[in-house]
């Protein structure tokens, strides 16, 4: 009697090891024998596609898929292969606990999961797409947006800000985060210098006139200008000067951790979570919205309500702000500006009303 081989494992999702998908697999077809030289361009690419999208949008699809293979472990369901059926039946049960952008991303999530499997899902199969347009058509709602910091705003919050290491450190990442539109996470991956990281996403040159900042975003390389306020206590230049200067930075991460005695800076890069919990905290001691418990004022500021109140409080044309924001559209530019004068341009009138 024959024996029967045992089918070959094919390890689950969550089965892959932390942080590595189908793309770290090595790359080499079956029919091919691997070498010296083709191993090493085998790690290569491994590495290319470690860097084909941004370290937090690898973990927050990491989230999304862990979730779905719980999902379907939960039910006696395999991930594996791509079903849209499957898929279409677990965004009907997210309905009635997630947003409509909160299903659409892990959509997303899924979808690159399975690209990474090799088995590539297809979105607008009827059964996920006519449920999602479903789900759209009962569940959707007005994108919710984070306040915008006001100028007024943010002095208001820099004078909360302690007169040590910590506070020019925080006072340099308002300062620079506002005046020049940025990001949480670009704010963090800025060095000092071109080429002083392995893995560098920006950096600053400090010059005459302001800062030239080069950084990589979400829809590439760009260079923003800062240039100097109207004075000392809210120019972005001269806070970042005093850090540098007191913190003794002239080499590789910008914004970097404070020692516990608070008296030197350290190597450690911050992460993004430390300017969220900036602003929120600066925004409570500050006193903004005292109309509101602090949980609500809380609640509605975030790391993007900088970027929001430069687009909003700037008197200059708007193409300038879009540049600045690196937005690939004016109106991606426009949904950050919460106090612009709607109504400049009357249709009505020009039609002859």
């Amino acid at each position: 009697m024959t024996k029967t081989p045992p089918e070959p494992h094919v390890p689950a999702p969550d089965d892959l090891p932390h942080g590595e998908d189908r793309h770290s697999a090595a790359p080499l077809p079956d029919h091919i024998a691997g070498s010296g030289a083709l191993d090493h361009l085998a790690q290569t690419a491994r590495d290319y596609a470690r860097h084909a999208v941004a370290p937090n949008t690898q973990r927050a699809y990491a989230r999304d898929w862990a979730d779905f293979a719980r999902w379907c472990r939960m039910r006696g369901a395999d991930p594996l292969p791509a079903s849209p059926q499957l898929v279409g039946l677990y965004i009907a049960d997210l309905a009635a606990t997630l947003s409509v952008a909160s299903i659409e991303r892990r959509l997303s999530g899924l979808g690159w999961g399975y690209t990474q499997r090799g088995q590539p899902l297809d979105r607008a199969d009827r059964h996920i797409a006519t449920v999602l347009a479903g789900i759209r058509r009962r569940h959707a709602r007005p994108p919710q947006q984070k306040h915008a910091i006001m100028p007024d705003e943010l002095v208001d919050m820099l004078a909360t800000l302690p007169h040590d290491l910590r506070g020019l450190r925080d006072r340099a990442i308002l300062l620079i985060g506002f005046a020049g539109g940025l990001r949480r996470s670009e704010i963090v991956a800025l060095d000092h210098g071109e080429g002083d990281t392995l893995d560098q996403a920006g950096w600053i040159q400090v010059l005459d006139g302001g800062l030239l900042i080069t950084l990589q975003g979400k829809t590439g390389w760009r260079e923003v200008e800062i240039a100097p306020g109207s004075s000392d206590q809210t120019c972005p230049v001269h806070a970042l000067r005093q850090w540098l200067h007191f913190a003794r930075i002239s080499f590789g991460p910008v914004f970097v951790a404070v020692s516990r005695d608070g008296l030197k800076a350290t190597a450690d890069r911050l992460s993004d979570k430390h300017i969220a919990r900036l602003i929120k905290r600066a925004v409570l001691d500050a006193g903004l919205r005292p109309d509101l418990p602090p949980d609500q004022r809380a609640r509605l500021y975030s790391g993007h309500s900088l970027r929001a109140g430069l687009a909003s409080s700037a008197e200059v044309d708007e193409r300038h702000i879009q540049k600045q924001l690196g937005h690939a559209s004016a109106e991606m530019t426009r949904r950050y500006q919460r106090r612009r004068d709607r109504f400049r341009v009357n249709l009505t009138r020009a039609a002859g009303l």
